[in-house]
């Protein structure tokens, strides 16, 4: 019995193979349609798409498919495709030569059908373009022509025209032809060409012929319909549902049943069809029995209405958002529940992934701590053999926002806004971030999107006030962090600058070593440059970690002199400019004393050399004056007369009083004084005696003008106790005085002194 039990089942299992290939190869095309896109009637270089769709019956939709695309009967495009999908065909771009009437056609395992033609039209041709080989021929020369329909495409008939009269047509299947002309008179021609393009064949169309009337007798085959049960269907219900005809026997030997749900064959066979089912929601839609007897093709349909025994389940959580490690309730129902049928005890729920490690706390409703990453959770349903998933529910546990961090992203400078950054590391979207000045909130900013910055607008007006500012994040009512004080570098804006020079200005003089001094009050590092009013280009610059520093001119020249200022700049980025300072190089102390030094030597030889030229010119112009000299003893009563050239010191001596009236040239002295004094001496001791000589004289106005003095001239007169004349003993002098006018100094003739050159009293 054994092996006869295995052949048995051997056979069967071959059976229902056979019998499952048989079924997966029944397929009906049901209907072909094919729609044109945009519209059936565009213009030249619209994209057309033809569009066939095929409604194709099987208990498959994985199956291969022929496509061909007809124009005017015509193949032009065949393909194959394993998609259910609609099937596209382009033209691009289309020219008049694509009007025609369109159709399309699917094979699928022997089975074909095609659909109506519809009809594209198009509109729209370019300008021909005509183009000679030249443009003066001789009598009964050949002249070239082409003529180009520039885009279109298809056959095309080009027609050439010399003096609007049609001389020659040609067709071609491109879009350009070339042709030889003959003109015959002579003159000036008017050629051109036109085309046509040629979309169908010529046709005539007659009248109609006579109506004979033809009549179409149903067969009595139909097929029936039936569902079982008739009344209300619940799922878990077995639905039964037959499939069969009613007709002539004769007629029934050749006909064929398929029982179809939509597009899908739920099973075929030739005289009748019995289908049983297990009941589901998802099933209710209309059922077809189709009969096919040739080219009969007959339906009957009915709807089939499956009630739910419940409702796919739903899965909610709370609270709404959790925090990782956090307890959660998920909660798993069904909203509608057939209570005629079902009661909700019967109904179980499962949550799905099983290791979610949520434990079942009630009817549907799991709790437990949330984990600390993301799972997707699905909940099921059943009751009856009847099983139903809920859609997934994400579970994404929010991570707590760490302590934030206060940062300025801008420079902070004193008394201008800047942008602090208030951010925390870590923490789930959306986090509330408040900006906090002491205990005071000034603003908060909630970010909601990944990469968006919380950026706060500060101002300060002292440096210390960028300590008292802190940031607060917050993504939970119940808990909130603070961040420490803002700590940036205060930019104190710059004050004026003051430009000191060193040395003094007074002082400043040739070969000095200078220093220009700017110094400023702000925060450095501090870009300082020094200018010279006259020149664009600054003469130094120097970036200094300080509030102050210099430029040095060495060994100063008097080039040198000039206005100079200063300028500086610092991170708070407002140039400030110092005051003008007018520097004078003075010459150096020895060039001074050298050129004084120099001076008084100069003065000096034109002094001697002046006086010496005087003297010079003095003694060719004038004669000598005479002068009178009484003898000092008393033997002689003879005068004694002297010859005074220009030569003495009278000359020389400065005028004595203004204006002073002429005296005698002898002394004032009494005779009897004097006789008194010459017997007193001793006769070997020499009698001096001074006389007083005048000298009366015009005054020269030319030389000296309207001055007039007395000159006086000291003579020395030695006489020896016997009347001689003794140079070398002693003797007595006379001086006597010369008025006169004061003679003209000449500062360039040297001052000469003799006295050798008095002459010797006589006794």
């Amino acid at each position: 019995m054994g092996p006869l039990l295995l052949f048995t089942y051997t056979l069967l299992s071959s059976w229902r193979l056979l019998d499952a290939q048989s079924n997966n190869m029944i397929t009906m095309v049901e209907d072909v349609r094919l729609s044109i896109e945009p519209r059936a009637n565009v213009i030249r270089g619209t994209n057309v798409t033809l569009r066939c769709k095929a409604k194709v019956i099987s208990y498959t939709q994985e199956m291969s498919r022929d496509y061909t695309i007809y124009k005017d009967n015509v193949i032009i495009f065949n393909d194959s495709s394993s998609s259910s999908q609609d099937f596209v065909y382009l033209l691009p771009d289309v020219r008049v030569s694509h009007t025609g009437k369109y159709s399309c056609e699917i094979k699928i395992d022997g089975n074909h059908k095609m659909s109506e033609a519809n009809k594209l039209s198009v509109s729209g041709l370019s300008t021909p373009l005509l183009h000679l080989n030249q443009s003066v021929v001789s009598e009964g020369e050949e002249l070239k022509v082409s003529c180009t329909a520039p885009g279109e495409t298809g056959p095309i008939i080009f027609n050439f025209y010399v003096d609007s009269r049609e001389r020659l047509e040609r067709q071609v299947n491109s879009d350009q032809v070339e042709a030889k002309l003959f003109v015959d008179s002579v003159g000036i021609h008017q050629i051109h060409c036109t085309y046509t393009v040629l979309v169908t064949v010529y046709s005539f169309k007659s009248k109609e012929s006579n109506i004979v009337s033809v009549s179409v007798k149903e067969l009595s085959i139909t097929p029936i319909l039936e569902i079982f049960p008739q009344n209300k269907i619940y799922e878990g219900d077995s639905l039964n549902i037959f499939c069969s005809i009613r007709g002539l026997a004769s007629s029934i030997e050749h006909a064929r049943l398929i029982l179809s749900q939509g597009n899908q064959i739920l099973s075929h066979g030739e005289t009748k069809i019995n289908h049983s089912m297990f009941a589901l929601a998802k099933d209710s839609g209309l059922v077809e029995c189709r009969l096919f007897l040739g080219n009969i093709r007959k339906v009957a349909t009915k709807t089939v209405s499956v009630t739910e025994l419940f409702s796919a389940p739903t899965l909610t959580m709370s609270p709404a958002e959790v925090f990782e490690k956090e307890f959660v309730t998920l909660t798993c129902k069904s909203e509608h529940v057939a209570s005629e049928k079902l009661s909700r005890k019967e109904l179980t729920y499962t949550l799905d992934p099983p290791e979610s490690l949520l434990i079942l706390n009630d009817t549907g409703v799991f709790f437990g701590k949330a984990l600390t990453y993301d799972l997707n959770y699905t909940c099921i349903a059943q009751a009856k053999g009847i099983i139903k998933r809920s859609k997934n529910l994400t579970v994404r546990p929010k991570v707590s926002v760490s302590s934030p961090k206060i940062v300025a992203i801008d420079r902070v400078v004193l008394g201008k806004p800047f942008k602090a950054l208030c951010q925390s590391d870590t923490g789930s979207l959306p986090i509330n971030y408040t900006l906090l000045k002491g205990r005071e909130q000034v603003g908060t900013v909630s970010v909601k999107l990944p990469y968006q910055q919380a950026l706060f607008t500060v101002t300060i007006d002292r440096p210390e006030d960028v300590n008292t500012y802190r940031c607060e994040a917050k993504n939970r009512d119940n808990e909130a962090h603070v961040s420490k004080s803002l700590n940036a570098t205060v930019t104190v804006p710059l004050s004026r600058p003051s430009l000191t020079v060193i040395p003094v200005l007074p002082e400043i003089s040739e070969g000095d070593h200078l220093f220009l001094i700017c110094m400023v009050k702000g925060t450095p590092p501090v870009i300082f440059k020094w200018y010279r009013v006259g020149r664009e280009s600054p003469l130094f610059t120097t970036n200094s970690e300080w509030n102050s520093s210099d430029f040095q001119i060495e060994n100063l020249a008097k080039k040198d002199s000039g206005t100079y200022y200063c300028e500086a700049l610092n991170f708070a980025n407002n140039l400030v400019r110092s005051g003008p300072v007018t520097i004078e190089v003075r010459l150096a102390l020895w060039k001074k004393a050298m050129i004084g030094g120099f001076s008084l030597l100069v003065v000096s030889v034109l002094v001697v050399v002046g006086v010496l030229c005087f003297r010079s010119k003095r003694g060719k112009r004038e004669p000598a004056a005479e002068l009178s000299v009484k003898p000092s003893s008393p033997k002689s009563d003879d005068s004694l007369t002297v010859n005074l050239t220009h030569d003495t010191e009278v000359y020389n001596a400065a005028p004595a009083i203004e204006d002073r009236p002429p005296t005698s040239v002898w002394s004032e002295r009494p005779p009897e004084a004097a006789d008194d004094e010459e017997s007193s001496m001793v006769s070997n001791e020499l009698d001096v005696e001074y006389t007083e000589v005048v000298h009366p004289h015009a005054a020269d106005p030319a030389r000296v003008p309207g001055r007039k003095g007395t000159d006086t001239v000291y003579s020395e007169l030695q006489n020896s106790p016997h009347g001689a004349v003794d140079h070398h003993g002693y003797g007595s002098v006379e001086y006597a005085e010369l008025n006169g006018e004061q003679p003209e100094i000449n500062h360039y003739c040297p001052e000469v002194n003799n006295y050798q050159d008095l002459p010797v009293p006589v006794d």
